[in-house]
C-alpha cells in the first residue's frame, strides 16, 4: 500500500498573473487546493521540491502541509493535476485535492508488467494499452501499484481490467472488459517499397520487345503526377 506521507511546505498567496509570474521568478509554484471539507485556497509550493516529487512513483503520495496558515498546516492532499511549460519543462502550476481520511477517493495506479511470456519468446511484441488502472479505496488503502505476470501469455493472449486482483478494501473502477496488454505478432517487413514495384512493373521482361515494355511506363507516369495559463 502507499502509505508513506511526506511533508511538503506550502504557503498562501495573492491570485492573479502578475503575483503567479513573480512567484516563478523567485522559484515558487502556484498552487491551489480544493476538496469537500475546505474552502478552495490558493498557495505555493516550492519549485525545487515539486520537481523532487513529480515523479511516478510519487503520484499517489499523501503529502502534509507545513505551513504558518493554521488553515493549511497539517492538511492531507494528493497531488492531482501539474501545468509543465512546453518548452523550459519547468513546472508552472499545481492542484491538490485536500483528503478527506474517512472517504473514499479515486485515483490511478501505476501497471507493472513483469516476466517475459511464451508469446515473446516467439517472436512476438508486448503491446501496452494502459499503463494505470483507476481504483476506489481509502487514502490510507492505495496501492502503490499493481505488478502484472505476463509470463503465461502466448501470441494472441491479453490481460484485461477483470484479471487484476485488487486488495480487500480497493474497488477497480476501470470496465473489466478494457484491454491493458497484448502479445502480438511482430509485422513482416515489406517486400518493396513502392518506388521499388513501379519500376519493378514497368521493367519489360527477359527477352520482351522494349515497345511493349514503353507502354506500362507511359501510363504510369499520370499517376505519379497525380497534408491558456492557470492563474
Amino acid at each position: 500500500m502507499s502509505t508513506e506521507n511526506i511533508n511538503l511546505k506550502a504557503q498562501t498567496r495573492q491570485s492573479g498573473k502578475h503575483f503567479s509570474r513573480a512567484l516563478r521568478r523567485e522559484q515558487k509554484i502556484p498552487a491551489v487546493i480544493y476538496g469537500p471539507k475546505v474552502e478552495n485556497m490558493d498557495i505555493w509550493v516550492s519549485e525545487i521540491e515539486l520537481t523532487k516529487y513529480n515523479k511516478q512513483k510519487f503520484e499517489n503520495t499523501i503529502f502534509v502541509l507545513e505551513s504558518d496558515d493554521k488553515k493549511l498546516n497539517a492538511l492531507k492532499v494528493l497531488k492531482k493535476d501539474v501545468d509543465i511549460h512546453p518548452v523550459s519543462r519547468r513546472p508552472t502550476h499545481v492542484d491538490f485535492y485536500a483528503l478527506d481520511m474517512t472517504k473514499e477517493v479515486r485515483v490511478e495506479v501505476e501497471l507493472r508488467f513483469e516476466g517475459k511470456s511464451i508469446g515473446i519468446k516467439e517472436g512476438g511484441l508486448l503491446n501496452i494499452t494502459r499503463r494505470t488502472i483507476e481504483v476506489e479505496c481509502l487514502p490510507t488503502a492505495i496501492p502503490a501499484f499493481f505488478e502484472l505476470d505476463i509470463t503465461n501469455l502466448a501470441l494472441g493472449d491479453s490481460i484485461h481490467a477483470s484479471d487484476v486482483q485488487a486488495p480487500e478494501g480497493v474497488k477497480i473502477i476501470t470496465l473489466p472488459t478494457e484491454t491493458l496488454c497484448t502479445i502480438v505478432a511482430a509485422q513482416e517487413e515489406v517486400a518493396a517499397t513502392p518506388v521499388a514495384a513501379a519500376a519493378d512493373a514497368a521493367a519489360p521482361a527477359a527477352g520482351a520487345p522494349a515497345a511493349t515494355a514503353a507502354a506500362p511506363a507511359a501510363g504510369a507516369a499520370p499517376a505519379a503526377a497525380k497534408k491558456d495559463e492557470k492563474k
